[in-house]
C-alpha cells in the first residue's frame, strides 16, 4: 500500500510538472481579459498603467494603479494605488459590504528605474486612503510593493513580478498602460500689464461726441 501511494505521488507530481507551463499561461490570460483597452501614448514608458488580479493565498481582489511619470536620467517618479477587496475567485467586482468584508485603497508614493524595456517601480511610503468596509490595513500591516519586469510593447503591457517582502514573491502581474500623461506645461510667462489711462469724462452722464 505504502509503494503504491509512493508510486501515485510520484505520477501526480510529474503531471503537474508537465502541465505548469500550461497553467501560467492561462492565468496571465485571465488578467489580461479584465483590463481596459490599451492607451497608445507618444512615450512608451510614461502613463497610467492598471492590474487587476486575485490572491488565492490572501483571498483578496487587487487593482493596482501605477502613475508612472520620466524624471532625470533613467529614473522614474509617480503613485501606486492598491484598491483591495476580500472575496473569492468569482468577485472580480467588489461584492456588497457585509460584516467580515473589507473593502480599502491604500496610496504610496512611488519611484523606479527604467533601462531599455525593463521598468522597476517600487512603493517608497504608504497611507490609507478609503475604507469602504471592514478596515483598512494599519501602521506596518502592509508591505510595498516593487514591481519588476519588461514592457512590451506590441501588446502594450507591463510584464511584471511583484515582491512585497511578505506574502507576494515573484508574483506574476500584468499592467496594461490605459491611459496617457497630459504633457506637463510650460510656466507661463508674466507679462506686465499696460499702465492704466482712465478716460476723461464729463460727469457720470455721455457727453456730446462720445
Amino acid at each position: 500500500m505504502r509503494a503504491v501511494s509512493r508510486r501515485a505521488w510520484l505520477a501526480v507530481g510529474a503531471l503537474a510538472v508537465l502541465l505548469a507551463p500550461a497553467l501560467a499561461p492561462a492565468t496571465i490570460e485571465e488578467q489580461r481579459a479584465r483590463l481596459p483597452p490599451p492607451a497608445t501614448c507618444t512615450d512608451p514608458v510614461e502613463g497610467v498603467w492598471m492590474s487587476h488580479k486575485f490572491e488565492p493565498s490572501q483571498q483578496l481582489w487587487y487593482v493596482f494603479t501605477l502613475r508612472i511619470r520620466r524624471g532625470e536620467g533613467d529614473r522614474l517618479q509617480g503613485d501606486i494605488s492598491s484598491h483591495a477587496w476580500s472575496g473569492t475567485d468569482q468577485d472580480p467586482e467588489p461584492p456588497p459590504c457585509r460584516p467580515g468584508r473589507s473593502h480599502w485603497v491604500v496610496r504610496m508614493s512611488a519611484e523606479g528605474t527604467v533601462r531599455g524595456p525593463r521598468i522597476d517601480f517600487w512603493g517608497t511610503r504608504w497611507w490609507p486612503e478609503q475604507t469602504f468596509c471592514g478596515s483598512a490595513p494599519g501602521p506596518g500591516s502592509y508591505n510595498l510593493d516593487h514591481f519588476s519586469g519588461a514592457i512590451d510593447p506590441t501588446l502594450l503591457e507591463f510584464q511584471s513580478v511583484n515582491n512585497d517582502g511578505g506574502d507576494l514573491v515573484d508574483d506574476p502581474t500584468v499592467f496594461r498602460r490605459v491611459q496617457c500623461l497630459d504633457p506637463v506645461a510650460p510656466p507661463h510667462p508674466y507679462v506686465t500689464p499696460p499702465a492704466f489711462h482712465p478716460r476723461r469724462g464729463r460727469g457720470c452722464g455721455r457727453g456730446p461726441g462720445r
